[in-house]
């Protein structure tokens, strides 16, 4: 598990395909290495991946499958990429952000960014089922950042995240231009939420789920929006347990 508090700036020093895998190597700063051993997991831009080998203080090397280079963007990186970085979390660690796996749901692009003053903004587009998790003040992990929504527009397809002078020190958002990649994992609890309460609606309703749907979807809501739009304050509930 992660909590979503990005530790450090990495580098892809090298990579290497061979039998369907992509090796990565990559270098970090003095001291994230410092108890590491083989087996071990770290969020590489949100991905977990398990150390393979240790070859310097500073220095690890991750096998990547197939599988994970399709659903992120671990296929685009290119030797000499920064990437954000965090080992994973010990027991009894205080959660910072929110829980995280480290599997990533959907990579999405950003498709603007606002600097106004010490304020930043990425606006990042939202496609298909994914859209029903995203609420504003709701938790969403981007490239191993835990981050709150600040808003969201569903018949556009897209949603803000406001960064703090702090996470933009601590990580690679600032280098993102319109048009990026960003891997996504939603936060489970919500996920956990809004299928339960799709599922009880469904089985409710029989027939007539599809209909009321479907209106709604004219009048740009949806089941989630009527339902709970309470989500941010329970998953956050939830988390705390």
């Amino acid at each position: 598990m992660f909590t979503g508090i990005v530790q450090a700036v990495a580098t892809i020093d090298r990579l290497r395909d061979h039998d369907g895998i992509r090796t990565f190597e990559i270098e970090f700063s003095q001291g994230f290495c410092e108890g590491l051993a083989i087996g071990a997991s770290v969020a590489v831009d949100g991905v977990c991946l398990t150390v393979t080998t240790l070859l310097s203080e500073t220095r690890a090397s991750f096998d990547v499958m197939l599988q994970s280079l399709r659903v992120t963007t671990l296929s685009q990186f290119e030797e000499g990429a920064r990437v954000n970085v965090e080992r994973a979390a010990k027991d009894g660690a205080e959660i910072g952000g929110h829980p995280l796996s480290g599997h990533i749901d959907f990579a999405a692009s950003v498709l603007s960014v606002t600097e106004i003053e010490d304020n930043y903004r990425l606006r990042i587009a939202m496609e298909g089922d994914w859209k029903r998790y995203i609420f504003p003040k709701g938790y969403i992990a981007i490239n191993g950042a835990s981050l709150t929504i600040a808003e969201v527009d569903r018949q556009q397809g897209w949603f803000d995240v406001w960064l703090i002078p702090e996470t933009r020190r601590m990580t690679t958002f600032e280098d993102k231009q319109q048009g990026d990649l960003l891997n996504i994992e939603i936060e489970r609890g919500t996920q956990v939420v809004v299928d339960t309460v799709r599922t009880t609606l469904e089985e409710n309703l029989g027939k007539l789920y599809p209909l009321l749907e479907a209106l709604l979807a004219q009048q740009g809501q949806s089941l989630e929006q009527l339902t709970v739009g309470d989500i941010p304050r329970l998953t956050s509930s939830m988390n705390k347990k």
